[in-house]
């Protein structure tokens, strides 16, 4: 039986992450994700899809990160109904993210309709936060380190990945091959994740590539945040910190707590954790203890080391209050949501800094201000950048290059084939090219669309 995958997303691209496996008259998907970044790609999210929900019968999760759960509403919305394995971890982030996705994509469009700034009329959302809420029916949580039949005939093992809670790589079984995906790897030395599992002897692995073109440097986040949170508080300014609300944020809360009890930076140093996401999501590492690597005592930092904002009222009031302050908020790419806001308020003044806390997918505003730009495009107008932008290089909660070529090097025996995916092309083929003269393992990277065997 020829088993094969098709590369609908996550190829050639460090976004939208879809692996279509088909064996014989069956098939599932790994990962199911959104496109973001620069609107081309975005575009595709919008675009038919070869993908048709009559066309799968199931779906794995590799973990709930928008860019590989984000396009499951859309799925169920027009008609899928098969089951959505994933660890319990990513069940109860994606109760989180993907309604809040859909939420923040109606009231981007109402604002946008409001204000008249859409090329279309009216604007709508890709979906709804009722397609997302009911998406959430078709998940099913399984324990990692367990073999499951995801579909008669197949196995499947999701292993701890790091990088985020529930993160898993998958081991897939299918007509005599062993397919493995990393899904996103953490670092060994995460200040908050435990480190990801060896790989599974494997025939096929795929392997991400968001930093495979770079190595994380040797300062710690404590090391680069204290600096620019002492110059914040001496200037009275607002610090404007876009985060991604699983993981970023934490971190974040987590070491802001030790700076101030180690007398860095001002203890009386106000901070508002504003995403309710973000906030729900705090409220997981209690409920899963032995899924990340902080004590109780930190544990219980995360929750206290903030001020939390839930309503919409409490945010706008933000704007009314004079710095020193940090605002912490989602998105980590400042792609949408109520850190737009924030930006747009604080940005045009010199004593304000915009904190940028990983990597910054091309196309979004956050690559736009790492850039250096003098403006940034917010709901329809310019707007001016006079604040200090600080790119943190220690913060990532992915391997870097070398982390990933010690991830591959614990592989019990070389595979067949490695496909090299979840990467802009540079990053990509970096990887491609270290894999090539350092393992000697046949190494592609799959264009998008493209189908290879497994």
């Amino acid at each position: 039986m020829s088993v094969t995958i098709s590369f609908l997303g996550g190829a050639g691209t460090v976004t939208g992450s879809k692996y279509w496996v088909r064996a014989g008259t069956q098939s599932l998907l790994v990962d199911c994700g959104l496109f973001q970044g620069y609107k081309p790609l975005r575009l595709r999210n919008w675009a038919a899809s070869p993908l048709q929900p009559d066309d799968l019968e199931a779906i794995l999760l590799t973990h709930a990160h928008l860019d590989h759960s984000g396009y499951l509403p859309l799925l169920a919305r027009d008609g899928f109904r098969g089951p959505v394995f994933c660890s319990a971890g990513t069940k109860d982030l994606c109760k989180i993210l993907l309604p809040d996705s859909g939420h923040i994509q109606e009231e981007d469009a109402l604002f946008a309709n409001r204000h008249g700034f859409s090329k279309h009329t009216p604007a709508l959302p890709l979906y709804t936060r009722q397609n997302a809420l009911d998406s959430l029916a078709l998940l099913k949580a399984v324990p990692q380190r367990q073999t499951f039949s995801p579909l008669p005939g197949w196995k499947a093992t999701l292993q701890p990945a790091g990088h985020i809670l529930g993160a898993s790589s998958i081991l897939l079984e299918v007509g005599g091959r062993r397919i493995l995906f990393s899904g996103d790897l953490g670092r060994p030395d995460d200040t908050l994740m435990n480190p990801p599992d060896a790989p599974s002897r494997a025939d096929t692995i795929l392997i991400e590539s968001t930093y495979g073109d770079r190595q994380h440097p040797r300062d710690n986040l404590l090391s680069e945040l204290g600096p620019a949170l002492q110059r914040l508080a001496a200037r009275g300014g607002v610090a404007v910190v876009p985060v991604f609300a699983v993981g970023r944020a934490q971190a974040f809360l987590l070491a802001i707590a030790q700076l101030k009890e180690r007398g860095v930076v001002p203890h009386a140093l106000p901070v508002f954790l504003d995403s309710p996401m973000a906030v729900h999501t705090t409220q997981l590492f209690q409920q899963h203890p032995g899924a990340h690597r902080l004590s109780p005592h930190e544990v219980q930092s995360l929750t206290h080391s903030a001020t939390l904002i839930s309503s919409t009222d409490e945010s706008k009031a933000l704007a009314s209050r004079h710095g020193p302050m940090v605002i912490l908020s989602a998105s980590g790419m400042a792609t949408g949501g109520r850190v737009l806001h924030h930006l747009a308020h604080h940005a045009g003044n010199h004593r304000n800094m915009i904190l940028l806390t990983g990597f910054q997918s091309p196309g979004t505003r956050g690559a736009t201000l790492a850039s250096g730009a003098r403006s940034v495009r917010i709901h329809g107008r310019d707007v001016e950048v006079q604040a200090e932008v600080v790119q943190l290089q220690s913060a990532s909660a992915h391997a870097d290059s070398g982390q990933l070529l010690d991830w591959l090097r614990q592989a019990p025996q070389a595979p067949d084939q490695v496909y090299v995916v979840h990467g802009e092309a540079s990053a990509a083929d970096a990887l491609r090219i270290r894999i090539d003269r350092e393992l000697h393992w046949r190494t592609v990277v799959p264009e998008h669309g493209s189908t290879w065997p497994a």
